[in-house]
């Protein structure tokens, strides 16, 4: 079973994914807008091979949509959502796809990368064959786990986002993602987006990760979160929250996703 956690209430759920590398505690200030918000649920998860969740002889997004699945049909309830963050983004359009026994009303998707370039796969296989790399110190650890993970100091000063990152064990301290799951890179987004129903796509204006003219040729109406990076999520949580909302409204008056 997956790592999860969970709060909030009401007849529609939002389903928190996290990209690659990081944990589901990346949403700690997305999910305490919802609340703020109040009327929905959300649901934030440990994806394959991260945070608490189990690690597994192979990882793709197929693999990660399939060990997600049941979760969200046990703790899912009422309408879903799915907020997706890079990795995340490709999942819950796998998700969304109706290839995997749930209903998604509608997907919103942060800072996918689309572009992958042969040295980019390269480098991912590269980081997916290395042994796991043990620290002796937590600090040390803990320093690792926010340059994979892009949650640097000045965007996430405190822990709470930290949480699960990594992991004490009998050689000393190392990150809780599995090497292995960095093989999911490279994924074709096309068919994903293209299966999906309602989508909408987002970017930080500062991430070097995927341009805006890239989401807008898979989601027309495609729009930039201004003054943030990658982690955009982390970094303006209302701007994302005000990016749901808009999905939410425009599915409704479309009769759903």
């Amino acid at each position: 079973m997956l790592s999860y956690e969970s709060g909030g209430s009401g007849s529609h759920t939002v389903l928190l994914l996290h990209g690659l590398g990081a944990t589901g505690a990346v949403w700690q200030r997305v999910s305490q807008a919802l609340g703020e918000r109040g009327g929905v649920r959300w649901l934030a998860v440990d994806l394959s091979g991260h945070g608490g969740s189990p690690w597994q002889p192979f990882y793709s997004v197929g693999q990660m949509t399939v060990e997600l699945a049941p979760l969200v049909r046990q703790c899912g309830g009422g309408e879903l959502t799915v907020l997706g963050h890079s990795l995340g983004a490709f999942v819950g359009l796998a998700l969304a796809s109706g290839w995997f026994g749930v209903e998604v009303r509608a997907v919103l998707g942060i800072g996918p990368k689309i572009a992958w370039p042969a040295a980019d796969v390269q480098a991912a296989r590269e980081l997916a064959a290395r042994p796991v790399r043990w620290y002796a110190t937590r600090e040390e650890a803990t320093a690792r786990y926010r340059r994979v993970s892009g949650l640097s100091e000045d965007i996430a000063p405190g822990e709470e986002c930290l949480a699960r990152g990594t992991v004490q064990g009998e050689q000393g301290w190392r990150l809780s993602q599995d090497p292995r799951s960095f093989a999911v890179a490279g994924a074709p987004f096309g068919s994903l987006a293209r299966s999906a129903g309602r989508v909408l796509l987002a970017r930080g204006e500062r991430d070097h990760m995927v341009s805006l003219e890239e989401l807008r040729m898979h989601a027309s109406q495609a729009v930039e979160i201004q003054g943030v990076g990658h982690n955009a999520h982390v970094e303006d949580p209302r701007a994302v929250v005000a990016l749901l909302e808009r999905l939410l409204t425009v599915a409704s008056s479309c009769g759903g996703g």
